[in-house]
């Protein structure tokens, strides 16, 4: 995105990318046919739950002024406008936690007031987004959106993981009053007796936990053993929706043996019920001249605050919905979706529902499951297209070429799009180099050399579907759940619970921040692990100290930052802090790392270093080596046992009579497949000239040594047993 304050430029730029392929957002999602109904569902869950739960909160908070019914019309409107006429389809809105805070405290506060009371609320509220949207339509026309390109990955990953920890903490917050006594309900119950209590807490853990588990379980069916193909495929599109009507089925097994309300259920009025607002919440423009003029000006504090909550969250759910590791084709458009953000929250203040707005993880989530969608389609024709080259006995330059034209007809190239060619860029280096070595260039293909159903999926880079389709059905979707509110009702408010922390667990992959984390906690002795499987490429070129210091900063600055979100009123105002990071950012974090470092930990987009199997030994000051000292524990994870009875190796390999008897005797000609060109390397996956033994995980007296192979090496060619380090 141009960096531009000329007024209106921004917004004409993003007008201008966005039309040139508009056409083919929606040409897009057509061509995907039934399969964009996986992302779709998927999303659809991800956002009415939480919606639904903000509105009983709400009706809590503002005594059945504002329902469920609002937040899920006003997600629903505003999320079928923007699949529309927004700019970034990826975007997904919704009434999100700051909204319903700032709503609790403008209630608190109108009914305490003589001149307001609960009988003007809305109508106050409705000139609070009129100055609303008046600040952001000011703040899209000077470009105040071009500040986002100065909000790293240390800004985006820290708020993104602070969201994870909020909806996580919704869900510990509600088991908890799964053993209390809700505000609604009669004390004098039999189901909110003690032991009753008790017992609905017991079944609400079960009820949250199982579905939590199996949502994630779930989500990573297509690598299970079990089962065929598309059974596999149809259980990781559509599980979590699954698990949530097999656990709100599993809910009412015990029904009978029970009291009513046990377990407790969603609660939200009929949108036809007078508990949903009634006619005069839908016509509060006609009592908005009835306001006082003094609050009608006093109405400019709130609304400022709810600008700046706005302006942030829209424009970070949509940078983390377009993170570089994506490889989007399609142009943002930060100005222009500000805008019409604005002309939302006027039409929602107009008809007295809570205003929508760019949602976390939601965004990210829609992207993540839409790269899903592009990776299946992909796969589907290159490996049928390959399949076909084989039958024809072509040779490995047939085979790329037959691959590389099926992978372009994929692709619908816009003038400001990377050349499709670059996206098998590496099946043609590897292809042209295992030919050149082994000799088969002109020899026919089969399924030694090229395993198709496995070495697609390792050539296949990170794209998106890009289209509008998914986000138009997910929003009517959600309009939908207004009229199947007596059905809604039927959903646990425990599985509700569990999925919130699905939310914030599925959240986490993909988080460095998350990843270093980790890290911190990996005992000394097992870091080399680390390398073992694909990894963050700091972790080869960053010292662990200054990983280690870099880390507890951003942990200090995510812990005060979730601190303020305790704080009544103010804790609305986390955003701030996080935009505080731009200059901490620019300014104080280069005084204390280099700035190479700080290159890579804070790294636009995502890279990983192939994995690297390595023998570990210790060096003395003396030069004398020592073997690390392993405790029964780690003795005990290198091996398992078998229903037998017998101990065996986890990692012992299977020697056959037809297994060499030496390394050296290995030769490159024996059944030489794509998938083991790892001397191929993605380039952003290893940088020339950096060692791992160098790095973070390479500290004083440590000396890797890379095990010996009958592979090329991961980084370079070296004799066997030699050290990796230079």
């Amino acid at each position: 995105m141009e960096e531009t304050f000329v007024p209106f430029r921004g917004i004409k730029n993003d007008l201008k990318g966005r039309l040139l392929c508009y056409k083919q957002d929606w040409t897009g999602g057509l061509r995907a046919g039934i399969r964009i109904l996986a992302p779709t569902t998927y999303i659809f869950f991800a956002s009415a739950i939480p919606v639904i739960s903000f509105g009983e909160q709400l009706q809590r908070n503002t005594d059945g002024t504002l329902t469920a019914v609002q937040t899920l019309i006003s997600t629903s409107i505003c999320g079928i406008i923007h699949s529309i006429v927004g700019g970034q389809p990826l975007l997904i809105l919704g009434v999100a936690e700051p909204t319903v805070l700032m709503y609790t405290f403008m209630f608190n506060f109108a009914k305490d007031q003589k001149d307001l009371g609960e009988k003007l609320f809305l109508a106050w509220t409705g000139w609070v987004c009129v100055w609303t949207a008046l600040l952001l339509f000011l703040l899209s026309v000077l470009g105040a959106c071009s500040i986002i390109n100065r909000f790293t990955r240390l800004a985006g990953e820290l708020f993104g993981l602070l969201i994870a920890m909020l909806f996580m903490q919704q869900a510990i917050r509600g088991l908890v009053e799964e053993f209390g006594i809700p505000q609604r309900e009669n004390p004098g119950q039999v189901a909110l007796q003690s032991s009753w209590r008790f017992g609905n807490g017991m079944f609400a853990l079960v009820l949250s936990f199982g579905l939590l588990f199996t949502a994630l379980r779930s989500r990573k069916a297509r690598s299970w053993r079990y089962g065929t193909g598309w059974l596999r495929g149809f259980i990781a599109d559509y599980g979590v929706p699954l698990m949530v009507l097999v656990w709100t089925a599993v809910s009412y097994a015990p029904v009978h043996d029970v009291p009513k309300g046990i377990p407790r259920r969603l609660f939200s009025p009929d949108p036809w019920s007078p508990g949903a607002g009634g006619y005069s919440n839908w016509t509060v423009i006609k009592e908005m001249s009835s306001v006082p003029p003094l609050y009608i000006v006093g109405a400019f504090i709130p609304a400022t605050m709810i600008a700046v909550l706005y302006y942030f969250d829209h424009s970070v759910a949509s940078q983390l919905a377009q993170q570089k590791e994506f490889n989007l084709k399609k142009p943002a458009s930060y100005h222009y979706d500000l805008l019409l953000l604005g002309f939302l929250v006027i039409f929602c203040g107009l008809i007295g529902i809570p205003p929508s707005n760019g949602v976390i993880p939601q965004s990210p989530m829609h992207t993540k499951s839409l790269a899903t969608l592009k990776h299946q389609l992909l796969r589907n024709k290159l490996v049928s297209t390959a399949r076909k080259s084989i039958s024809k006995n072509s040779n490995l330059g047939q085979l790329y070429n037959s691959m590389q034209e099926a992978y372009n007809e994929m692709q619908t190239p816009l003038v400001y799009q990377i050349p499709p060619s670059l996206g098998l860029k590496e099946l043609k280096e590897s292809t042209i180099q295992l030919a050149s070595r082994t000799g088969y260039i002109d020899a026919p293909v089969d399924e030694t050399v090229f395993d198709v159903d496995k070495d697609v999926d390792d050539l296949l880079p990170i794209e998106v579907k890009e289209q509008r389709l998914s986000n138009l059905l997910q929003a009517l979707m959600v309009g939908g759940c207004v009229a199947a509110m007596p059905l809604l009702r039927k959903i646990p408010t425990s599985v509700l619970w569990g999925y919130f922390a699905f939310m914030a667990i599925e959240n986490l992959p993909g988080n460095q921040f998350w990843e270093r984390i980790l890290l911190l906690f990996t005992a000394p002795s097992r870091r080399y692990k680390v390398l073992e499987e694909y990894h963050a490429s700091f972790v080869e070129t960053v010292p662990f100290k200054a990983i280690a210091i870099f880390t507890l900063f951003q942990t200090t600055y995510l812990l005060a930052c979730f601190g303020i979100t305790w704080i009544p009123i103010a804790g609305v105002l986390f955003p701030l802090l996080i935009m505080l990071l731009v200059p901490v950012r620019q300014y104080l974090l280069p005084k204390f790392f280099k700035a190479a470092h700080l290159q890579d930990l804070d790294a636009a987009e995502y890279e990983e270093s192939p994995a690297i199997t390595y023998n570990i030994s210790f060096e003395d000051q003396d030069g004398q080596q020592r073997t690390p000292r392993l405790d029964s524990g780690e003795i005990l994870d290198e091996i398992i046992t078998r229903s037998r009875g017998e101990i065996r190796h986890v990692h012992s390999p299977r020697i056959t009579s037809s297994t060499p008897g030496s390394v050296e005797d290995m030769k490159p000609a024996y059944s030489p497949r794509v998938s083991q060109r790892t001397y191929s390397p993605r380039p952003n996956d290893l940088k020339t000239g950096r060692s791992p033994g160098a790095g973070g995980m390479g500290g004083k007296g440590l000396e890797i040594k890379q095990t010996p192979s009958p592979r090329p090496s991961l980084l370079g060619q070296t004799t066997p047993g030699g050290s990796s380090s230079t």
